[in-house]
């Protein structure tokens, strides 16, 4: 219905700065509304939500927590960017659950601990076995949340129109609403929320083209024929002098960028580093049984297949539109949505930020025997900025847009939440009341538990 009613706003000419502003307070605020109702004074429920999480409802959350803003906005741009090479990424992350389902997952769940150094204190014996849980556990964490944030950041400065140091801060905001007063009981259900929102947006944009070019609205079964007209396009900009065999890589070739050993090394890095992320693995502490463990795990899978069996059409589409409609476009005809990514530095064409027309039509006036077209060898996008970008490239409704933005900006905050609550949980479970002070009453511990999380997301933030 909120989308709906952006569209019809934007039909009746509203400032797309103001459409911006709508979708991304709108869907904060529905986030904060949900932490706010889920707030708790219980401890079970501020650390593993009572573990009273469905397994279903887990493996939707889950899939929010690892559908950061790296998967969300980096995948389709790594796939666009590398090509084949880039599927190691796909296959990596989702074979990491394979490993979470039969080794790590249920045999967590039984064992009943709150924080995953709780587990390794009990399993290992002693508390120099959980300070060292501590210790890896925030230093894989706080580098990721680090992303997060920054993803926040990247995508309130484009739609907001703020200076990216403090639209930071305003998705630091963000982040602790959905997990400051509920712990991982608000954490789950916002996550819920999120996942279905970043899935909504990531989707509609790679539907509406697959429609429009192909007649069918399953990206996933046109792809290959996206694949086609790509490698076609790819031998027509070569045969016209917009691309150099040079600079050229063939989207279907393989190891252009990997060796076979170095392509398949990506792949069994990705499955035990997923395999082995706090943030993930606290989540199989909330199921009702051990039993619901093992299933939210096929849940999660599920959801993530989502995403990640569309990633690839993503960056095909992505491709596609960007031979399409800029390599060979005139100068003088650029379209003005490409110059707001060049002024935060994201896009460059003949080597300087495409922040204006005339910056762009001096830029390449400057290299000798320039057509006066966009060459590929001329153009370079972010990867990050793809996802985002794609439905402006394609010419799509303002409304996509805002809608892609608020799944990117799910993303972010989903995997934020989990991540620094990990790390607040594993300061003030383990360091504080396991180590320090273990007669804490309940009070207190919450009280420092909420005080680290607030700590850490500053610290992060300005990081």
């Amino acid at each position: 219905a909120f989308v709906i009613l952006i569209a019809i706003l934007e039909q009746i000419v509203v400032p797309n700065r103001t459409l911006g502003y709508l979708f991304v307070f709108f869907t904060i605020a529905v986030y904060a509304i949900i932490g706010v109702l889920s707030r708790t004074a219980q401890v079970s429920e501020y650390y593993v939500a009572g573990r009273r999480v469905p397994a279903f409802y887990n493996g939707m959350a889950t899939g929010a927590d690892w559908m950061s803003a790296a998967s969300f906005v980096g995948m389709a741009g790594t796939l666009f960017l590398l090509g084949y090479d880039g599927l190691a990424w796909v296959l990596g992350w989702t074979g990491g659950y394979v490993l979470v389902s039969v080794l790590v997952g249920p045999y967590l769940r039984k064992f009943g601990a709150y924080t995953v150094p709780d587990f390794m204190s009990f399993r290992f014996g002693g508390n120099f076995a959980r300070f060292l849980a501590v210790i890896v556990l925030v230093a894989c964490s706080f580098t990721y949340v680090t992303a997060q944030i920054y993803g926040t950041g990247l995508i309130a400065s484009r739609f907001l129109g703020m200076q990216f140091e403090i639209a930071v801060f305003a998705g630091l905001v963000g982040i602790l609403v959905c997990s400051m007063l509920g712990g991982m009981r608000a954490v789950t259900w916002t996550q819920v929320a999120q996942y279905i929102v970043l899935i909504i947006a990531y989707l509609t944009t790679i539907v509406i083209l697959s429609t429009a070019k192909y007649g069918l609205p399953i990206p996933q079964l046109t792809y290959g024929q996206a694949i086609a007209d790509i490698t076609a396009r790819e031998q027509q900009m070569v045969s016209a002098g917009l691309a150099t065999v040079a600079n050229l890589k063939p989207h279907i070739q393989p190891f252009i960028n990997y060796t076979p050993l170095n392509f398949f090394a990506i792949i069994m890095c990705m499955m035990v580093g997923t395999a082995s992320l706090p943030h993930i693995l606290m989540r199989y502490f909330t199921t009702p049984s051990v039993r619901e463990a093992r299933q939210s795990v096929a849940w999660s899978l599920l959801f993530i297949f989502l995403l990640y069996f569309s990633a690839p059409a993503y960056a095909a589409f992505s491709k596609l539109e960007v031979y399409t409609n800029i390599i060979g476009r005139d100068l003088t005809s650029i379209r003005p949505w490409l110059f707001n990514w060049g002024e935060l530095g994201l896009i460059q064409i003949c080597g300087k930020n495409a922040s204006s027309i005339d910056a762009v039509i001096a830029a390449c006036k400057a290299i000798a025997g320039h057509p006066g077209v966009v060459r590929l060898q001329d153009f370079v996008i972010n990867t990050d900025v793809i996802v985002l970008s794609t439905p402006e490239i394609a010419g799509l409704p303002y409304v996509i847009s805002g809608l892609v933005a608020a799944g990117g900006l799910a993303a972010a905050l989903s995997t934020a939440d989990g991540l620094l609550l990990a790390i607040a949980n594993a300061l003030s479970h383990d360091v504080y009341y396991k180590m320090i002070y273990p007669n804490a009453p309940t009070v207190r511990r919450l009280m420092i538990a909420r005080v680290l999380l607030l700590v850490v997301a500053v610290v992060a933030a300005a990081t």
